[in-house]
């Protein structure tokens, strides 16, 4: 039986000495908490079901399909070492668990981790030995709990309004790696188009010479080395200079060499830059024409079921004349940022903030670690044109966010990173922002336009929130969210009154997104969304991929060239 999942999770940073540890586990439903005092982390433990991995038990794919609540769930499996696997260090990989992960190697806590998205990774070395090993994972959740940000997964049995089947536990691949003991540890790039060089911030273990060597389609297009000990900076200057670009990948190969350690990655040579209204992309207004994407699949909920299908949601969006897309209420797996990559697709990083009491000056402790993960995770990605750390914040039991709390994490992402824009709450209720965007799901294309043509005229910007937030004119603009126009067998809901006619339907889209690409200020929108999720019956594909109408209709649309391209 074929490893589902058994691709290299994060070609970004790629060992050829790695072991998949997809496939079939034992596992346990553990709603009491009781499985630690129980034992089952104990290597001679026996769990009393099987799931297949990374599929989470509420989906199908897992052969589980326990669709209630897991406050807490259990993973048991072996794997065997040799000597010359533990010559080095065996590191331990996971793309995600959601939500908080205690690991055991041979019946001994080997760490832990919070944060139900973002990748991990421990060292196992000293807990390992040659021969047959056992991985225990408990996993804990509580959708119900304010404090642990869900995204869209439903706080209540069903499924409701623009909440879905939930995830608990493994969801990502995991996956062991074997290393030296002098090592690569992180590398961070900082390109420069203007140049043609990409300048790299490299962490090693140990010191010694590295060097890397690029090659674009398979020719070698430069080499540098450094001495490094701890964190060193150096700079590659390419002989060819390629541009990362809407539609065109361009990917630079790199080839890392640190001793013994070897490893492979990529970059993009591409700027970004905000211009007042204009969002430059290589000194280029790009209008950026998204659509919301929530990363939910029928039969693997937050788990795609192959490879094959994270690249053909990109292309059925492209495929509608989108260049990018809101990565929206989840943090996209590392393979899908590649294929983005690799097209020249537009990403905007999110987090999956809702369910998080954002009243509460606590609750910057539940966001801003995992956060800060992520941005570290996914920096060296050149289909990342931004980042969105909250979404709609709206007021808990009568109370109002927490400005700070925002704030805070607004400031620590500029920090993090600032060579991109960041937006501090899409839609509402903005604090401090590089993008002031909104969320308006008017259906009259009249009356939207009317909204919008106000900034052009008199640069008063329309949004619902005036005592709530404040618009500075000239701030750079876009509508994050828009359309959502319902088109189904009457199950379901979308917004506004549906269309009657699929010729109805046409002329809404048309009416509303020419609104905004013939409006010389803003420089993107983002149309809700790609597919339908569940009873949320809005997408242009339906939840299993078909198309409701041609594609074609929309690329004609949503490709004329917008106002802001041609300043």
């Amino acid at each position: 039986m074929l490893l589902p999942r058994s691709e290299h999770p994060n070609p970004q940073f790629e060992r050829s000495a790695w072991r998949c540890l997809n496939g079939e586990w034992q596992f346990e439903i553990d709603n009491g908490n009781s499985g630690e005092e129980r034992g089952l982390y104990r290597e001679d433990a026996v769990l009393s079901g099987k799931i297949t991995v990374p599929f989470c038990p509420q989906s199908r794919l897992s052969g589980v399909a326990h669709t209630d609540f897991l406050r807490c769930v259990w993973y048991r499996r072996t794997f065997d070492l040799t000597d010359a696997d533990l010559s080095g260090d065996v590191l331990l990989h996971f793309g995600a668990v959601d939500y908080e992960a205690q690991i055991f190697i041979n019946g001994k806590q080997a760490g832990t981790h919070k944060g139900g998205y973002v990748s991990f990774t421990i060292d196992i070395t000293a807990f390992c030995r040659v021969g047959e090993n056992v991985l225990t994972v408990c996993a804990q959740d509580d959708e119900r709990d304010p404090m642990i940000p869900r995204g869209k997964q439903s706080e209540r049995y069903f499924s409701h309004g623009c909440d879905y089947t939930r995830t608990t536990g493994i969801w990502q691949t995991v996956w062991l790696e074997f290393v030296p003991k002098t090592r690569i540890e992180s590398l961070k790039f900082y390109p420069n188009a203007e140049a043609g060089s990409l300048y790299m911030l490299a962490t090693v273990r140990g010191k010694g010479k590295l060097t890397v060597e690029a090659f674009f389609e398979g020719k070698p297009v430069g080499s540098a080395e450094a001495e490094c000990a701890g964190v060193t900076g150096f700079t590659l200057v390419f002989t060819e200079k390629h541009l990362w670009q809407p539609g065109e990948g361009n990917l630079y190969e790199l080839r890392f060499t640190f001793g013994e350690d070897e490893v492979k990655s990529y970059c993009g040579l591409r700027s970004l830059r905000l211009d007042e209204y204009r969002f430059l992309i290589n000194e280029k207004s790009v209008f950026q024409r998204l659509i919301l994407d929530q990363g939910f699949y029928p039969d693997g909920i937050y788990t795609a079921p192959d490879d094959a299908e994270l690249i053909a949601d990109i292309q059925r969006s492209m495929a509608c004349g989108f260049n990018g897309a809101r990565l929206h209420e989840k943090i996209f797996e590392p393979r899908f940022l590649y294929h983005a990559d690799r097209l020249g697709y537009l990403v905007w990083g999110e987090y999956p903030n809702w369910g998080l009491d954002h009243s509460q000056s606590s609750a910057v402790f539940s966001i801003l670690p995992e956060w800060l993960e992520e941005v570290e995770r996914d920096f060296n990605h050149p289909a990342i044109v931004g980042w969105c750390p909250f979404n709609e914040t709206w007021d808990r039991d009568g109370r109002q966010q927490n400005d700070e709390v925002l704030r805070m994490v607004y400031l620590a992402t500029k920090a993090a990173d600032p060579t991109r824009p960041c937006i501090d709450t899409s839609g509402n209720f903005h604090v401090a922002t590089d993008i002031f965007d909104v969320h308006d799901y008017e259906q009259d294309p009249a009356v939207f336009r009317e909204h919008y043509d106000r900034l052009m005229q008199d640069g008063v910007l329309f949004h619902h929130y005036e005592k709530r937030q404040t618009y500075i004119p000239g701030t750079p603009t876009m509508v994050s969210e828009y359309g959502g126009i319902q088109w189904s067998d009457g199950a379901g809901w979308g917004y506004g009154n549906a269309p009657k006619t699929a010729e109805e339907f046409i002329v809404r889209y048309r009416g509303l997104t020419e609104a905004l690409l013939n409006n010389k200020c803003f420089f993107g929108f983002c149309y809700t969304q790609l597919t339908d999720v569940e009873q949320e019956r809005n997408g242009l594909y339906t939840y299993d991929r078909k198309a409701k109408f041609d594609p074609a209709i929309f690329y004609e649309i949503n490709t004329q060239k917008a106002a802001i391209e041609k300043e």
